[in-house]
């Protein structure tokens, strides 16, 4: 190759026309050549530089100052030669060394009319208030102003009113597509757009089009390539200003610097005063080809992909791979405004990267925000249909269809299903300079998250690999960050080497699976211990992990997959995974798969040394037998099933006191260079959720090579199984282990029932109903009331002494109270047993889930529910129904049960009818329409008829019919093993949302790459509307459990997954609490929010511990008993010394990168000594602040601000967003609960009150913390439908009994809010009860002997008291299943020494006692 590259392009088909000169639209060096020395260093572009964690810390940290270009000194002196003064604002800096190239060519011309003055502006430095002073500085004596792309609305708005205060005064403002504030801005002479967004605006439609959204940008482009001629030949004077604005247009989308030469020549000699009759001549924009293939060797660009493979073809500098004609082809998506401006620097390295590693590349662009025209036209043969590419490359960061406007992620969904190769969206840094993004623990700007990260996801993008940065600085020495060494223009992008090496290899691993047989392909599955312990291994929620692997591998099998070994049962592959799935006692160690040596470690493992500092010299004692490092697995043919370390410091309480998480240990990275580097594995599969590997330190999102998760994973290509409930724990597996998450359904959900007490009380309470106005009423009340009593439903209902007399009224209005209690325990809806990949529930297990969607209105959609329509058939509004029912109004109570009861009736009736004689749907459209229009045909109808729901309207149930018709599809379908399959063939694998599916039944069927949804498109109208429901029912709770009296600060758990289920549920509560509500724009985008009125709001703002937005409203100009943001935001101005924005941070989280309190993993491992220490690790690594002032900073600690903050808290606020996750389903909820915390850190000591929203139903609940916990407990843990579910998945399902009860520990712990009674029953139902006790240790002793261990510590810690007997006999079988599980007496044989057994973790015969600071022994465990 010539070592240096410099073409005009032409085009093969003729478009194009050369460029008069020869423009270096992209040079390079191969060598890594220096820049001569001091070349290009200004004072001013250095000085414009400052590090990313000072300043603001918006990130963007440059100056304009660094594309300021002045015309010459002497310009000054000389007479006659005016300034023309431009101002431009683009949303990424392609166009900085372009425009500079142009300005100083224009000023060194000798004979030049005019001087040019022109300073650039990124869009995203104006939220720096210096900078934007300096923006409206420069505008005040501008001519012309320019924008481009500048779609944040929040800074369209700040551009719009500095712009707005000189248009008139300025010879021209030209406004490229943006937002329509900003478009209308525009004026050329006699042409405007201020009319733009009014229905005669000429434009309007090009804004108006939802649907069609590369849209408004590919609209303007055929504007651009039609209307100039059409304009030149009519003379009005609008006529030519218009076609002056297509022409500039042109010039701009040309960008090169000889177009932008022409375009400042046009207008200021058409537009400048001073200029007007000056001989300035200008050439006509040299256009490009708007979609094309480009290739930095090649003579041109090119519109045919024949052409382009024909010149491929012929190449003599290639290597031998790039000949091989099974050569992997890899497509690259490029945007031409960085080719034309010649800023390619970052796409020709990865160009030639791809090239150097064997892959073919067709590089294609397109000059609008709609790519997926092109990728049909040159990534597709056209012929066959076929793809020319094995994987798909976009370099834009962009979503494929509509840029950072409007996007249309079904168009770009149809694109990609066409080309059926994996899509990879890498990103070139936007609002950053490297050394920002390195410096940075946050990783990418948020701005650039929202656009490039999260957008892109819904398209089904994924590994979002940062390949390319910008350098401000005129000609500063980069040259480390280069995979070649570039020649600079100022701010022009440069490729990260370590970043592209990576980005390219990864590709072409995804592009190997496309090329590779079955057979061949290396399959490592991931299976996670947590906590450590073996009866943990094989953790994942709601999934029966060896039942799904033993699935998957058959089913592979079947397909051609070297699965060689396999055993013939699911119990006989945990057996030789685990050693006998611990039937055999003693067999303390998981399989050893692979023993690896120090040093073999060390020369694979590249940054092994970087993991000293946390854990010492390898192997350490985790993973290891002294000597080596220990994998954990079994290996069947080309398939290797490996056990994932753990963290390593669950157990160890100074460590989890950290504020930021310590490395991987060495076992942990020895497990991944095991599977790359020795196993040498295709592709990995993480099978469930979730795993530690995600959660690895390093940057939040834009990881760099020094981010642990990048590290670990290293090329692998990375497919995971994650419940599609949980998109937001899916969203952090995508963006830091680049993993396709696969989405697999949550266990069939069934109503909890009764049972026991609870069953009693609804046959007591149908008695009293037909018998109540008898002699018999005031006795069965009197057994209702003890019953009730007996059930401990006392303290959920209040209840009157057993034998008071009680007028009829009262009596109703006390059954009616329990009557709503147990009907609401019965309505409960909990999944049953556990999941198992490949089996769909069946059409009768999926009849609870569409009750539940039908319980839903959606207006959107003209349906209406289930319950309202049954309702308006007895006059009544479904919502009065529920509030009464709520009341104890017995009437209310009954009639919600008959509504119910006909809900579950119809439903049940038209599955039936659309299933076969083995319960399997059968065409389920075809079957719809024989049964709909036929009146008493109509299975639902059928039902209703034997009911009071009899006249109940037919077009609405149609209507309802129809769509629950579809869902029944969609649950049923069977999606899992067929999506893993194409991901494994290196196919396009469809994305879709996570989610609750009762609420959004697009988040079925399973099987689909799971993402989360568009940040800017929450809270939606439906979210509002439930929010002010349920904070309403908060403040109207608090204030009768407080005197009447407003709560003046709520600390609330905000969490991403409830956002994402409910479409922002939970951030519309903590809006509508202080008092503001969310603004859309232009493209129905939330961005901002305003203050409500007090007038309207009738109450004061409520403060809180979360939300940026509080800094608003503590600066409104209100009285501080209407506004105790404001209030408590000045007293502790006053007390720290800060502003008052400052003092009115309230959103806290971890550390930049860190997940978790940490409590959880403390109380799972029993490895906390007292409440205050964990407290201490809730401040600790909680205690760091986002500030909406420097979005882009991360997360810097203000542990004062956070403890002043909670201190004035007087009731603490959770969510629960879906029927499968409670209370006590998963630790995060009580990691993040702060009740005994803030008790603490009250002046007064009082407790705060705790509440849970409950939102899974449509009769939203607002409940105490404790009578969730009730709740849960009854229709979980105590409830013989849940727990007799578990122990159908056998080994799995007792980890999951073991798991609730430690988790019900956790609230204890940091709530004090569980009843004794909980801890006795569950003693009961489990230890007690013989027979349930021996198949608990039977089935998997493990996980046994941790329950017990769990019942001991609840009782030493004090939060269970219960008799001495009951404590002896759990001593003596702790003692009696300790000693099965190791086969010794370990007490007597090791002296009370603690050992760690194969897994990392111990094999805890000791536990911490609370206030006992020493261990004690097993023995006197509980006294």
């Amino acid at each position: 190759m010539s070592s240096l590259v410099s073409t005009p392009f032409t085009t093969a088909t003729g478009v194009q026309k050369k460029l008069g000169a020869p423009v270096p639209l992209h040079s390079f060096l191969l060598s890594r050549r220096q820049p001569a020395a001091g070349a290009g260093r200004g004072r001013a572009a250095a000085a414009a530089i400052r590090c990313a964690v000072a300043g603001n810390g918006l990130f963007t940290q440059t100056k304009p100052e660094v594309r300021r270009v002045l015309p010459p000194e002497g310009d000054a002196s000389r007479r006659g030669v005016p300034r023309v003064k431009v101002v431009y604002v683009v949303l990424e800096a392609q166009y900085q060394s372009s425009v500079t190239a142009a300005v100083r060519e224009l000023n060194a011309d000798p004979r030049r009319a005019a001087g040019f003055e022109v300073v650039g502006y990124l869009v995203e430095e104006l939220r720096d208030e210096e900078t934007y002073k300096t923006f409206c500085a420069d505008l005040a004596d501008a001519n012309v102003f320019i924008g481009s792309l500048i779609f944040v609305e929040e800074l369209a708005l700040k551009v719009k009113d500095a712009v707005e205060k000189e248009r008139d005064r300025m010879d021209a403002v030209l406004v490229f597509p943006s937002m329509p504030e900003v478009m209308r801005l525009n004026k050329l002479g006699s042409f405007s757009m201020s009319q733009l967004g009014q229905s005669k605006s000429p434009f309007f439609q090009l804004f108006k089009r939802k649907k069609n959204s590369g849209g408004f940008a590919d609209s303007m482009l055929k504007l651009v390539r039609t209307l100039p001629k059409v304009l030149k030949y009519l003379p009005s004077d609008k006529a030519q200003d218009a076609r002056l604005y297509i022409l500039s247009l042109q010039f701009w989308l040309g960008g090169s610097p000889d177009n932008l030469q022409n375009f400042l020549k046009m207008i200021a000699v058409s537009y400048v005063p001073a200029l007007k009759g000056a001989d300035i001549k200008y050439d006509d924009p040299v256009l490009f080809l708007d979609a094309g293939i480009w290739h930095p060797l090649a003579p041109t660009m090119y519109d045919d992909v024949k052409e382009y493979l024909n010149w491929y073809g012929t190449r003599r500098d290639t290597n031998d791979k790039l000949k091989d004609p099974n050569a992997p082809v890899i497509g690259l998506v490029l945007q031409r405004s960085h080719i034309v401006t010649g800023d390619d620097g970052h796409y020709v390295a990865v160009i030639m990267e791809l090239e150097a590693k064997g892959a073919k590349v067709i590089p294609i662009f397109a000059g609008g925000l709609d790519f997926s025209g092109p990728t049909q036209r040159y990534l597709v043969d056209p012929i066959t249909g076929k793809p020319f590419v094995n994987a798909v490359v976009s370099l834009t960061g962009f979503a494929l269809v509509g840029g950072p406007a409007r996007q249309d992620h079904p168009k770009a969904i149809a694109a990609l299903q066409k080309l059926d190769v994996p899509y990879i969206v890498a990103l070139p840094l936007v609002f950053q300079t490297t050394e920002e993004w390195l410096n940075s623990t946050l990783g990418l700007h948020p701005i650039q998250v929202a656009l490039q990260v999260a957008l892109p996801e819904l398209d089904g993008g994924m590994e979002p690999i940062v390949f390319a940065g910008r350098d401000p600085r005129t000609g500063k020495d980069i040259s480390r960050f280069l995979l070649v060494s570039l020649t600079y223009f100022a701010g022009k992008s440069h490729a990260l080497h370590k970043r592209v090496e990576q980005l390219c290899t990864r590709a072409i691993r995804w592009a190997e699976l496309k090329r590779k047989t079955k057979e061949e392909k290396k399959l490592a599955i991931t299976v996670f211990s947590f906590p450590p312990d073996k009866g943990n291994v094989g953790t994942a929620a709601y999934l029966n992990v060896f039942n799904s692997i033993y699935s998957v591998l058959q089913d592979l099998k079947k397909d051609g997959y070297n699965v060689e070994g396999l055993p013939d049962t699911a119990e006989a592959l945990i057996e030789e995974v685990i050693h006998d799935k611990e039937a055999q006692f003693n067999s303390p160690n998981l399989n050893v798969a692979y023993r690896m040596n120090v040093r073999e470690y060390q020369s694979l493992t590249s940054y092994a040394s970087l993991l000293e500092e946390n854990w010492g010299k390898p192997p350490g004692n985790l993973n290891s037998d002294g000597e080596n490092l220990l994998v954990y697995g079994k290996q069947y043919g080309n398939v290797f099933i490996g056990v994932q370390p753990t963290f390593g410091y669950e157990g160890d309480p100074m460590r989890l006191l950290f504020s930021k998480s310590a490395s991987p240990h060495h076992g942990f990275a020895a497990y991944y260079t095991f599977v790359e580097k020795i196993f040498q594995a295709d592709a990995v599969l993480h099978f469930g959720t979730h795993g530690s590997l995600e959660f690895m330190p390093g940057k939040q999102v834009g990881m760099s090579d020094a981010c642990y998760p990048d590290s670990l994973i290293g090329n692998i290509p990375n497919i995971y199984y994650y419940a599609a409930n949980n998109p937001s724990e899916a969203t952090v597996a995508k963006r830091r282990s680049y993993a396709n998450t696969i989405s697999y359904l949550t266990p069939p959900a069934e109503n909890a029932g009764l049972y026991k007490g609870l069953k009693q009380l609804s046959e007591l309470i149908s008695s009293y109903q037909s018998l109540k106005d008898t002699g018999r009423g005031p006795q069965i009340v009197s057994s209702i009331i003890s019953t009730a009593k007996q059930c401990n439903l006392d303290k959920d209902v209040p209840l009157p002494e057993e034998g008071v007399e009680l007028p009829p009224n009262e009596r109703d209005l006390i059954v009616g109270k329990v009557y709503a209690k147990i009907m609401e325990i019965e309505s409960r809806l909990l999944p049953c047993g556990l999941h198992v990949i490949g089996e769909p529930p069946s059409a009768i297990e999926a009849v609870a889930t569409l009750v539940n969607i039908a319980s839903l209105d959606r207006p959107e959609d003209e349906i209406y529910s289930l319950p309202n329509i049954l309702a308006q058939t007895v006059g009544r509004n479904i919502e009065d129904v529920y509030r009464g029912s709520d009341k104890g109004i017995l009437a209310d109570v009954e009639l919600l049960r008959q509504i119910t009861e006909a809900s579950r009736g119809a439903i049940t009736a038209f599955v039936e009818r659309t299933t076969n004689n083995k319960g399997q749907v059968v065409d389920v459209t075809n079957k719809l329409s024989t049964m709909l229009g036929f009146g008493l045909s109509e299975p639902w109808v059928q039902h209703l008829s034997k009911t009071k729901f009899i006249r109940a309207d037919r077009e609405k149930l149609r209507t309802l019919f129809t769509f629950l018709g579809e869902c029944l599809k969609l649950i049923v379908a069977d999606n899992e093993l067929g999506s893993l399959k194409l991901a494994l063939e290196g196919s396009y694998v469809e994305p879709g949302p996570g989610g609750d599916p009762i609420r959004n039944p697009k988040v079925l069927p399973t099987g689909k790459n799971i993402h989360a949804l568009d940040p800017q498109a929450i809270p939606t109208t439906a979210a509002l509307k439930s929010a002010k429901i349920v904070v309403d029912r908060l403040l109207e709770r608090q204030k009768v459990d407080n005197g009447g009296k407003y709560p003046e600060t709520i600390a609330l758990v905000l969490w991403g997954t409830d956002n994402i289920k409910t479409y922002g549920e939970s951030l519309a509560q903590v809006l509508w609490m202080i008092g503001v509500r969310p603004v859309a724009d232009t493209f129905g985008r939330v961005n901002r929010v305003e203050p409500v009125s007090l007038e309207e709001l009738g109450r004061p703002r409520i403060d809180v511990v979360i939300n940026c937005s509080v800094k608003m409203v503590a600066e409104l100009d209100e009285p501080e008993e209407m506004n105790y943001v404001r209030k408590h935001a000045q007293e502790q101005a006053r007390e720290l010394g800060v502003s008052l924005r400052e003092a009115a941070t309230r959103v806290f989280s971890n550390a930049s990168g860190s997940y978790s309190s940490n409590v959880n993993l403390a109380v799972e491992n029993a490895s906390w000594t007292d409440e205050k220490q964990l407290q201490d690790m809730y401040l600790s690594r909680k205690s760091f602040a986002f500030d909406c002032d420097a979005p882009g900073a991360g997360m810097r600690e203000q542990r004062k601000t956070f403890e002043l903050a909670l201190a004035t808290a007087d009731a603490t606020f959770q969510n629960l967003d879906s029927s499968e996750i409670s209370l006590t389903d998963v630790s995060h909820y009580f990691d993040s609960d702060p009740t005994k915390l803030v008790q603490g850190l009250r002046k007064d000591g009082r407790a705060p009150s705790s509440y849970i929203a409950d939102t899974t139903t449509a009769n939203a609940q607002v409940r105490t913390l404790s009578e969730t916990v009730r709740l849960d407990a009854r229709t979980k843990l105590l409830n013989p439908k849940w727990y007799e579910g578990m122990m159908k998945s056998g080994y799995e399902g007792v980890r999951e009994i073991e798991k609730r009860l430690t988790n019900t520990v956790g609230w204890s712990a940091t709530s004090g809010q569980v009843d004794n009674w909980v801890y006795e029953e569950a003693n009961a139902t489990f230890i007690e009860d013989e027979a349930m006790r021996k198949r608990l240790m039977d089935t998997n002793p493990n996980s046994f002997r941790k329950l017990v261990q769990t019942f001991l510590e609840a009782s030493g810690r004090g939060y269970w008291e219960t008799s001495e007997e009951n404590l002896e006999k759990l001593r003596e079988l702790y003692s009696e299943v300790e000693d099965k599980i190791e086969g010794i007496d370990r007490l007597l044989k090791h002296g009370g020494c603690l050992r760690c057994n194969g897994t990392g973790g111990r094999s805890d015969p000791y536990v911490y006692m609370g206030k006992f600071t020493a261990t004690v022994a097993v023995r006197n465990l509980g006294t």
